[in-house]
């Protein structure tokens, strides 16, 4: 029996060789028990932190975490205290693709593990381990309600135009189409603009989460125009070992020509290309703006980063009709104002003056006062916007605050 009352959610937010959980209590004020992030899974070596609500450093391992189950126990541990399942009233997950049948959180059913099991040969660096956590939980805590919050939802409602593949139209209706991913990042940027902005957050917005898995957003009315990834998150920006986009006839050339296989095809685009393999020694941005000036493949890499981003930029804010606000977001850009120079630099036309005295401070708004567009620099929270999701869930759901064994 799960004591009512308690509003305390643990979030599961899983990468292709990560996993970062956290505990929130959903009370009045959103307040952050814990996290624990486990990076290197199913590497030789991999990192396990976890800090508390004051930000005290409750871990720093170093240790081999073969599997994603193991990983998972590994940062429940830390945390675990006798009553811990009794503590909590729902457990939610960031799911990265929910396909064409999902575009609002769900309770997690085996009928909805077995849709997304159809879906991993679309995402299968992020899906299976995934569901892998999600079995995990439900063995250890069976009864506890697990929520899915899917990163293609926010999209959903992009017009046919910006959705459609132009391949026959038969295929769209089989589900090949343009979702886009990153939609808990941006719907949190939103609502986080809806506070310090108003009314204007409701205006023509570009957003640019850009981190190790990159993309950018058109919005308008706090709804999903246009984002630069596409039926898979493999398009798009380069990332940080993500190819984004890249002309069709060179994946045929390889397939052909080099014989390569489909499924090393696949390990190619997703984990051997961007930044990593364009620069030979680094995906981190840091690192590489270290070395561009003593090595031209990082600044090579550097480069084709920023003139990728920089073309959506201006191509989204064509398709808004104009702009009220940028935010730059996500790991690369909250504290690179090289990589932010770099990007909005050449288009002023737009509206985008920066004051750089607080670009390079790293400031909050880095606009001049008298500029037409307003540019922010907003550290994103998947996790709290799926906490959020999940308690609106359970609250439309008074039965889910009792017992609930899914038999699986």
């Amino acid at each position: 029996m799960i004591p009512r009352g308690t509003n305390r959610i643990l979030t599961i937010n899983s990468g292709s060789s990560s996993v970062k959980l956290a505990l929130y209590e959903m009370s009045e004020q959103e307040n952050l028990d814990f996290t624990a992030d486990v990076t290197g899974i199913g590497q030789s070596l991999g990192r396990l932190t976890a800090t508390d609500s004051r930000g005290k450093k409750l871990a720093d391992v170093q240790s081999r975490f073969p599997t994603q189950a193991e990983a998972l126990h590994a940062a429940l541990q830390l945390t675990e205290k006798p009553g811990f399942s009794r503590q909590i009233c729902a457990i939610c997950h960031r799911v990265v693709h929910g396909g064409a049948w999902y575009d609002a959180p769900e309770l997690i059913t085996p009928q909805l593990i077995a849709e997304l099991r159809e879906l991993v040969p679309v995402d299968p660096h992020h899906l299976p381990q995934a569901i892998d956590d999600i079995e995990t939980l439900w063995r250890k805590y069976p009864d506890l309600p697990q929520i899915a919050c899917f990163d293609t939802a926010f999209h959903r409602t992009m017009p046919r135009v910006a959705q459609l593949c132009p391949i026959p139209t038969r295929y769209f209706d089989k589900g090949i189409l343009r979702y886009g991913v990153h939609g808990s990042s941006y719907e949190f940027i939103v609502s986080e603009l809806r506070v310090l902005d108003g009314g204007l957050a409701s205006g023509r917005l570009v957003v640019a989460h850009l981190g190790s898995g990159a993309s950018m957003a058109a919005i308008k009315g706090g709804h999903s125009l246009d984002t630069t990834m596409g039926f898979t998150p493999t398009s798009g920006l380069l990332m940080s070992a993500r190819s984004g986009d890249i002309d069709p006839g060179v994946l045929l050339y390889l397939l052909l020509v080099e014989n390569m296989r489909p499924e090393n095809l696949g390990i190619l685009l997703n984990t051997q290309a961007g930044l990593l393999d364009v620069s030979g020694t680094s995906a981190d941005m840091q690192e590489l703006l270290a070395e561009e000036e003593t090595n031209s493949r990082p600044a090579d890499a550097i480069a084709m980063f920023c003139y990728r981003a920089k073309k959506y930029l201006a191509s989204f804010a064509a398709v808004l009709g104009g702009l009220d606000i940028l935010v730059f977001t996500a790991g690369v850009c909250e504290h690179a104002p090289s990589i932010r120079e770099r990007i909005r630099s050449g288009l002023e036309l737009f509206g985008i003056q920066i004051d750089r005295e607080r670009d390079q401070q790293n400031a909050s708004v880095i606009s001049s006062d008298d500029c037409r567009v307003k540019v922010r620099v907003i550290k994103t929270n998947e996790n709290l916007m799926l906490a959020r999701h999940a308690l609106a869930v359970l609250k439309r759901n008074p039965e889910l605050q009792r017992s609930h064994s899914y038999g699986y």
